[in-house]
């Protein structure tokens, strides 16, 4: 495993732990949950605002980054941290996501995915090596393997097989990282396990992720329409796949009644744009 990126336990009840994960940019207590810099910044907050909120790492969206500014040009000026003046850890998403939003813009093949930005109309490849070159050039602390993220109301056959590319993208992605040279020693890979709600698949996508070894596990493919009650019976099976010695990141998930469901469950690190959007709109969540 990487030596740049240690994860102690330092306590548990029930499934629910604590613990810390130490980067060479600082440490990150867990459970952490992740705001989104989506376009390199953390909208209406200032850096030092995020951090005294007590956010230890934030997250950006490669996919946005790639289009606008642009990966190479964020890299010739110094990097992501330095680019949005946030000195901590930093957790980029592979694009997966996003590429799997724009249903009627996009065409998928084993490779990769090709679509059209929603900005320009620009056609544009990711495939897992761009994805983990992307990655890179931002200089990401956490770097996701690039997937595909199956939808819930598809056929099990499409899921499983959606699945099954996803672990070969994962492997690619694995490749491409060890190949990137002196970045990929400061950084640390995340898998992300895929397979909708089916127990089943979701334990062979956590099978074959461990087979090829990463520095931490993704729980992909959930926060996407299922409902909260059909989310948490899958994080009743889904996280004890995953090795318990490494941290568990849930995708997506933001709502406070989510959160603590999840934590209950053994997730370790979470992320959504709900916390700062609903601040900008004015909406509060309380106890009711």
């Amino acid at each position: 495993m990487n030596p740049r990126f240690d994860f102690h336990i330092h306590a548990t009840d029930g499934r629910a732990r604590t613990g810390l994960i130490r980067m060479r940019r600082g440490d990150i207590r867990t459970p952490a949950f992740m705001p989104v810099g989506t376009a390199a910044t953390v909208k209406a907050m200032k850096p030092q605002d995020v951090r005294a909120a007590g956010a230890d790492i934030i997250l950006g969206n490669t996919y946005h980054l790639m289009l606008r500014p642009g990966a190479e040009r964020v890299a010739r000026l110094g990097g992501l941290h330095k680019f949005m003046n946030w000195q901590r850890p930093i957790l980029t998403d592979s694009g997966g996501y996003q590429v799997m939003s724009l249903a009627d813009l996009r065409k998928i093949t084993e490779e990769g995915v090709t679509f059209s930005s929603h900005i320009d109309g620009s056609r544009h490849q990711l495939t897992p090596e761009r994805s983990m070159e992307i990655q890179r050039l931002l200089g990401s602390d956490i770097i996701m393997c690039f997937d595909e993220c199956s939808r819930i109301d598809q056929p099990r056959d499409v899921i499983a097989r959606s699945m099954e590319m996803s672990m070969r993208w994962a492997k690619r992605s694995r490749d491409g990282f060890d190949n990137g040279g002196a970045h990929a020693e400061n950084a640390a890979l995340f898998g992300i396990q895929q397979g909708a709600l089916d127990e089943e698949l979701r334990n062979a996508s956590a099978d074959a992720l461990t087979d090829i070894g990463f520095d931490g596990y993704a729980i992909g493919g959930l926060a996407v329409g299922e409902g909260q009650e059909a989310m948490f019976a899958t994080l009743d099976f889904a996280p004890g796949q995953l090795p318990a010695d490494r941290p568990r990141y849930l995708m997506g998930v933001g709502k406070p009644d989510d959160l603590v469901g999840a934590v209950e469950r053994g997730v370790d690190m979470f992320d959504c744009v709900l916390p700062t959007r609903s601040g900008r709109n004015g909406q509060a969540f309380t106890w009711n």
